[in-house]
């Protein structure tokens, strides 16, 4: 018995062609991926959250309070007034001190629209802090 070798006659050639099939399934994939994720990050909501609940308040830094009822009257620092009177108000407030903050007080009759419009004009005066006022859990409403 003896044991040898089988000689080959030449060298494999090398290959000089890229097989694109693998390639093609891989970029379907990506493409599956993207397609599905993609609208999952646009709908992500983005909050930049401070670190503390917290915040000091800054000496004679006192908030102001926007109310508005069941019937939908409108109060700023529990007086009356009108829409026209509150836009100015929170204009000249949004100019003076952008840092204030607004307490909203929102009865739960009034529509969401009619809240999210008063935001709106919040903002639209250059003031970003705005806290909802809710009555404790187990509180009786008068």
């Amino acid at each position: 018995m003896s044991f040898g070798r089988l000689a080959r006659r030449e060298p494999a050639p090398p290959m000089s062609e890229i097989n694109m099939t693998p390639l093609v399934d891989v970029m379907l994939v990506l493409l599956v991926i993207f397609l599905v994720a993609a609208p999952l990050m646009g709908a992500a909501l983005r909050l930049d959250l401070p670190a503390s609940t917290q915040a000091p308040v800054a000496e004679g830094d006192v908030a102001q309070r926007m109310a508005i009822d069941a019937q939908g009257r409108l109060f700023w620092n529990d007086e009356p007034t009108d829409e026209a009177a509150l836009k100015a108000r929170l204009k000249a407030l949004g100019q003076a001190q952008p840092q204030a903050e607004v307490q909203l007080a929102i009865d739960r009759a009034v529509p969401y629209g009619q809240v999210a419009s008063w935001i709106d004009a919040l903002q639209a005066a250059g003031l970003s802090r705005v806290a909802f006022v809710t009555a404790p859990v187990g509180a009786s409403s008068p």
